[in-house]
C-alpha cells in the first residue's frame, strides 16, 4: 500500500500516482493545483481538510478507486515520465508533437549549449503547449526550466525542468545566425523568466512583476536596469543541467561565456559576439552572444558565478 505522507512540495511517483487516482495532470510534483484537487477530495468525504495525503485520506483514495493498483514499484508508466541525472536532477518528459522537432535515429553529441529565456509566465509546461501550438516550425528548445509567479510570488514550477523533445533529436532555437551548424548542433535551455522591466515592475510585455523578484543591475544590459530576477532554484538547476549536457554531448562548457567574462568583463560578455554569431566559439554561450536583437539572457550576479564555477 502507498502509505507515504505527500504534501505541497513533494516530487517523486507517489505524487504522480496519487494526481492519477485523483484524475488530474500526473507530473509527479506536488503543487497549488495538486493541493485544491486534495482538498476538494476532502471536503467530499468529509475529511480533515488540510491539503495532506495521509492515512485516513490515502485510504478514502484507494477505497474509491479499487482498480488503480497501489503497488507504486510496480508501476512502470512512471520510467516515462522522468529521470533522474547523476547530478540528483529530475527531468520531467514532456515532448512536443511529431513535426514540431526535427526526428533523427540516434543519439548526437552537440557541440554549443546555449541560455535563452522566455519572455512568460513561470509555467514550462504551458511553454511547451504554446510551441505545440504555434505555426512557427520546429522552434523549440530541448529544455524548459520553470520559475516563479510573476504576479503572485507562487513557487509551484520554480526549478520544474521539461524536456520538450528527446536527445536524439533538435529543433531551430536560434533564429537566423551566420551558422547553419550551430542551429542543428546545439542544445538549448529555457528559463521562465519575463525578461526586462520598463520601469522597477512593470515589463515590456505588459506583466507587472512581483516586488520581491525585481533585480536592479548596477550597471544594466542592453540599456535596461530592471530585470525579472532569477530564483535561487532556477541558477541551481541550470547550472545541474549544463553539467549533465556537458557530460552528455561532450560540449566543453569552460569555452564561451567563461572565456568571454574573463576577458570582457561580466557585463559585455553577455552582448553580441561576432565569432560566436558565425560558429566559432563553441560550449557554452547565451542567446545573445549571437543575436543583436535579442535580451535573453542578462548577466544576473549569481549566473555570472556560477558560470565562473562550472
Amino acid at each position: 500500500m502507498i502509505n507515504k505522507l505527500l504534501k505541497k512540495g513533494s516530487v517523486g511517483p507517489e505524487v504522480a500516482k496519487l494526481q492519477s487516482i485523483l484524475k488530474i495532470k500526473s507530473d509527479g510534483i506536488f503543487g497549488a493545483g495538486t493541493q485544491a484537487a486534495v482538498i476538494k477530495f476532502q471536503l467530499s468525504k468529509n475529511l480533515r481538510t488540510d491539503g495532506i495525503v495521509a492515512g485516513e485520506t490515502w485510504t478514502a483514495l484507494i477505497t474509491d478507486n479499487k482498480n488503480i493498483v497501489p503497488d507504486i514499484d510496480e508501476d512502470t508508466d512512471l520510467e516515462q515520465q522522468f529521470f533522474v541525472t547523476d547530478w540528483n536532477q529530475r527531468i520531467n518528459k514532456y515532448f512536443l508533437g511529431r513535426g514540431e522537432y526535427i526526428e533523427t535515429n540516434a543519439k548526437r553529441d552537440n557541440d554549443y549549449f546555449f541560455l535563452h529565456h522566455t519572455a512568460g509566465g513561470p509555467n514550462p509546461y504551458r511553454t511547451i503547449d504554446q510551441w505545440n501550438r504555434d505555426s512557427r516550425g520546429r522552434i523549440a528548445t530541448e529544455f524548459v526550466l520553470g520559475g516563479q509567479n510573476y504576479r503572485t510570488g507562487d513557487d509551484e514550477y520554480d526549478g520544474v525542468l521539461v524536456q520538450a523533445f528527446p536527445e536524439t533529436g533538435y529543433a531551430y532555437h536560434l533564429g537566423k545566425t551566420g551558422s547553419g551548424y550551430m542551429n542543428k548542433y546545439s542544445v538549448g535551455l529555457e528559463i521562465c523568466s519575463i525578461g526586462y522591466l520598463d520601469n522597477q515592475f512593470n515589463s515590456y510585455v505588459g506583466k507587472k512583476a512581483h516586488p520581491s523578484q525585481v533585480i536592479q543591475l548596477d550597471n544594466g544590459f542592453k540599456r535596461r536596469i530592471y530585470w525579472h530576477k532569477y530564483s535561487d532554484k532556477q541558477i541551481e538547476e541550470t547550472e545541474k543541467l549544463i553539467q549533465y549536457v556537458a557530460q552528455r554531448d561532450n560540449i566543453d562548457v569552460k569555452e564561451g561565456l567563461q572565456k568571454f567574462i574573463h576577458k570582457q568583463g561580466k557585463e559585455k560578455a553577455f552582448h553580441f559576439q561576432e565569432d560566436a554569431y558565425y560558429g566559432k566559439v563553441r560550449g557554452l554561450l547565451s542567446h545573445t552572444n549571437v543575436r543583436k536583437d535579442k535580451m535573453d539572457v542578462y548577466p544576473d550576479p549569481r549566473l555570472i558565478d556560477m558560470i565562473m564555477s562550472l
